[in-house]
């Protein structure tokens, strides 16, 4: 089972909080909000990425919603005087109803990530970035391992897959450290996916950690 599912997925509702909370009955309004809040997420993780955001809650009520930002440097995203908050409002609002844009009232919160190393997000972004750069992918993943470890994790996975160091033939590697019970729902196993485009093609990095 734990090769198949999801590890976040398998956990949500158990062990781990929905990432958009609310709900309305009506199917239209429904769908818009989830397809809102996909673009929000993609819009706002892509814009704020020198911030390193690692994860993004929604919460909405009839005319109102609400977007709580875990990020690594959190002041980036603030800027002087609040002036990145307002940045934020926009982008939110631009990704919402049409019809009751005027009328949204938006809240931002930036929440600090204190050991961003125990976040798989970050984790995968930051082995993904120095694949990108042309680091060795052994060292760099190993040293990841390394702080990831020192930040209080049990245990961590990481898997590349693609064309590795440009080779012809595309690979997988996976590398360990410590324990990842997979299948065990009450442990608090965090993942993560992300693509590095590399000067050969895309190499995927996949992270899971258990904290």
């Amino acid at each position: 089972m734990g090769q198949k599912v999801d590890p976040v997925g398998l956990r949500v509702g158990i062990t781990r909080n929905w990432s958009s909370r609310w709900f309305f009955s009506n199917k239209k309004t429904f769908r818009e909000a989830l397809l809102s809040d996909i673009l929000i997420r993609e819009k706002l993780l892509e814009k704020f990425k020198f911030a390193s955001v690692t994860k993004i809650d929604i919460e909405r009520a009839i005319k109102k919603v609400s977007a709580i930002i875990y990020a690594v440097k959190p002041g980036m995203i603030i800027g002087r005087g609040g002036k990145g908050l307002e940045e934020v409002k926009k982008y939110i609002i631009a990704g919402g109803d049409k019809k009751t844009n005027k009328e949204l009232k938006v809240e931002i919160k930036i929440e600090p990530v204190k050991k961003p190393y125990l976040s798989a997000y970050y984790v995968a972004q930051n082995v993904a970035e120095k694949l990108v750069k042309g680091f060795s992918h052994r060292s760099t993943i190993h040293h990841t391992m390394d702080r990831v470890m020192e930040s209080g994790a049990k245990g961590v996975k990481i898997q590349i897959g693609g064309r590795i160091n440009g080779a012809e033939i595309s690979r997988r590697e996976k590398y360990f450290q410590g324990t990842i019970p997979a299948s065990t729902i009450r442990e608090d196993v965090d993942f993560a996916r992300f693509p590095a485009l590399t000067k050969s093609g895309y190499v995927g990095v996949k992270v899971w950690i258990c904290r």
